[in-house]
Formats: C-alpha cells, structure tokens, sequence
C-alpha cells in the first residue's frame, strides 16, 4: 500500500473500503497507513462487521485519534451479521447519540437499484440516511443518462443530499465487467457491452475488445451537474491506483 500511494498527489482524498473477507480492523490499518502519509481519508464502516456500541465506540476513538473527520457509512456484504446493525441505517442512528468527530458522512445509493434490496426500501433506507449525512455516493454506473434519470426522481422525492458520482477508473474492459456482474450493476452494464464492442462466449464470459475510460461518462454528468447537486466523482480505482493517477494526470494535462 505504502507504494502505491507514493504516487498520489496528497492533495487528493482517499476512501479505504471495508472488506468482508478483511474485516474492518483491515480497513482501521490501511486508515493509518494513509493518514500517516499525510492523506485525508474517509474509512469505510460497514454496519453488518461492527458488533455493538462498545465497539463502535471503540472505532470511533481510533479514528479520532487519527485525526479522521469524515466516514463513510454502509451496511456491507458480510453473508452473517456481527452484532446488533443489519444496515447504514441502524448504525447511524446508534452514531448519532456518541460523542464523535465526524463532520462529513457519506453514504451509499443505487440508482441501478440492489441485487438484494427491493427499490421500494431502497428508497425509504435513503430517506431515514439523508438525516444524518452530507451526501451519498452512487454505485459503480457506466451510463451518465442512468444516473441522471434516477437523480430527477430522487429530487422529485425530496432527497436533496449531494451526490458524488461512483465513476470506474481506467480498467480492462474484461476485469470491469467481471466486477460489475459481481456487485449487481445491470442496465448499464448492458450500455458499456454496446460502448466497447464486447462480445459472449458460449459460457457467458465477455471478452474485452478495449479498454474503459470514464471520460464520457465525466462529461455526461458535468452538464447536469449544477441542475441535479452533482459535487464531484467518486473514482473507484480497485486498487489500480498507479493507473488511476496516471489517468488524472493526462485529464488534467
């Protein structure tokens, strides 16, 4: 980890995701590691890993101690819940009777809904989150019109946080999508297939032709931006950070 983040520019700010299969002892480590570096950085809290109070409170403290001032809140993929918090709801409202640092929460939305999630719940979970957070952040999505769409329903339904778009970063086609069947992205899976001329195997296995890059994508929400409360991207480098960062950099050239 150290070296991967030699390359990136301090001023950008890191998310440290909360694996499952880790744990988020991992995920409270590589916080370290990052803010020791001289990052700011926004841990992961998955509800379903984090037992009770007493260990919220304990994490809390850690991060604290760290100088971390903003979280980002989930209920997480763990197949068993640890303790007392089956979802991001429940662990915010348990969070917002501690004393805690946290100035910025964020939280999580699916505007190509959940592959466990009705869209009904979905949208009562986001209201019952808006109360405690300062903007949510949308799942991977590679159509800039899903987003949007889904955005002018929200509003209409008087979500009103600010979105940070959850943008993939520059990726093999192949690898992306393997990753998208996997958490569940569906009608814009369906659009990056038509973008990158990507075909079926007889076992279902698509095979990239091209490479995926974000900046169409970038650009679609831009111009929609200001209308919706679009404040920035949420790019996702799944670990292909030297990658990532050289991609920022030929944007920004």
């Amino acid at each position: 980890m150290e070296e991967q983040l030699a390359d990136v520019p301090r001023s950008t700010g890191l998310t440290i995701t909360c694996s499952p299969r880790w744990g988020i002892d991992r995920t409270l480590e590589y916080t370290e590691v990052a803010t020791a570096a001289g990052f700011a950085v926004v841990p992961h809290l998955a509800a379903r890993q984090i037992v009770d109070e007493p260990d919220l409170r304990r994490i809390v403290r850690r991060l604290d101690a760290l100088g971390v001032r903003g979280i980002f809140v989930i209920g997480g993929d763990a197949p068993q819940v640890a303790g007392r918090y089956s979802s991001a709801g429940e662990l915010l409202d348990e969070l917002a009777g501690i004393d805690h640092p946290f100035g910025s929460i964020g939280v999580a939305c699916y505007p190509e809904g959940h592959p466990s999630v009705a869209d009904d719940r979905l949208a009562d979970a986001l209201r019952r989150k808006q109360r405690h957070a300062a903007y949510m952040v949308s799942q991977l999505c590679f159509d800039a019109s899903t987003i949007t769409r889904w955005l002018e329903g929200v509003r209409r339904a008087e979500i009103t946080l600010p979105l940070r778009a959850g943008v993939a970063g520059p990726l093999d086609t192949a690898a992306l999508t393997e990753l998208s069947v996997r958490i569940g992205v569906g009608p814009s899976l369906r659009y990056l297939r038509k973008q990158h001329g990507m075909v079926s195997t007889l076992l279902g296995t698509l095979v990239r032709r091209d490479a995926h890059r974000p900046e169409a994508l970038v650009a679609g929400l831009a111009a929609r931006a200001e209308e919706l409360g679009i404040e920035r991207i949420h790019l996702n480098s799944f670990n292909r950070v030297a990658a990532t960062v050289a991609w920022q950099r030929r944007l920004l050239a």
